[in-house]
């Protein structure tokens, strides 16, 4: 079963697979891949069949971000940040009710970083790096990872991720406890794909109802609102738009 050529998606025996599949982009998000992502969710929250999902990227990157040129089309089309897919798309992963494994190769920049935030287990390559370099493109943190970054490593370390795009190492982001295990790249999806298929034999009702009571869903809610109305009026600034610009008018560099 395939969504599109940017996003593929495969059932495997009561679990769901989702690849970004944008490589040649480091797997890049674009407003047609949030709608894409988010029909893949409802697929799984409402087939019975399905207990669990894994997501990973194609490719030596796991994402690299939103795409630069969508946030450019939002603004000079003057469209709310809370109106767009990327926000649709956020409001269903953290309302997302089945478990979520995400399985992490390479580089893990901007909402490739904070949707992790939203994942159950997380497994990664030992060459896999974690940024949120919002402040970078003159925005802010998204996601609800304003609050759940410092409520996982603190609030010096998260402050350096987001304020001074700092980059987290595998062997830290486990260390502090934002993925569980260290693996060789090879082995990151099919140890992903083992969890997931040990999670989708248990109980789903019992499994469902301990995800929702380890998350804050209102808390979440209420700060992503915060966040999406700042988010909006960064996103419409001139410091954000000549940003972007001077973004995209950097030569491409190599992977």
């Amino acid at each position: 079963m395939v969504l599109s050529n940017d996003v593929r998606v495969e059932r495997q025996a009561g679990v769901l697979a989702i690849t970004l599949a944008r490589p040649q982009k480091k797997n890049a998000l674009t407003a047609a891949m949030y709608r894409q992502l988010l029909d893949a969710l409802a697929l799984a929250s409402a087939e019975a069949s399905i207990h669990a999902v894994v997501l990973d990227g194609e490719g030596g990157d796991f994402c690299a971000g939103n795409d630069i040129a969508d946030f450019v089309l939002l603004a000079r089309q003057a469209a709310s940040f809370e109106q767009s897919d990327v926000w649709r798309f956020l409001t269903a992963l953290v309302a997302f009710d089945k478990p979520l494994v995400a399985a992490v190769r390479g580089r893990a920049v901007g909402i490739g970083s904070s949707l992790l935030l939203h994942c159950d287990l997380v497994y990664v390559a030992d060459s896999a790096s974690f940024s949120m370099p919002f402040v970078d493109l003159a925005l802010v943190p998204e996601a609800a990872s304003s609050l759940l970054l410092p409520a996982r490593i603190g609030y010096v370390r998260a402050f350096a991720l987001f304020a001074l795009g700092e980059a987290l190492d595998a062997h830290t982001a486990v260390g502090l406890g934002l993925a569980n295990a260290l693996l060789p790249p090879e082995q990151v999806r099919p140890r992903a794909l083992a969890a997931a298929h040990a999670l989708a034999g248990k109980p789903a009702q019992a499994l469902q109802a301990t995800k929702k009571l380890l998350r804050e869903h209102a808390r979440m809610q209420a700060v992503m609102a915060v966040e999406g109305r700042e988010f909006s009026e960064r996103l419409m600034s001139a410091e954000a738009q000549a940003t972007f610009q001077a973004f995209l008018a950097r030569p491409a560099r190599g992977s």
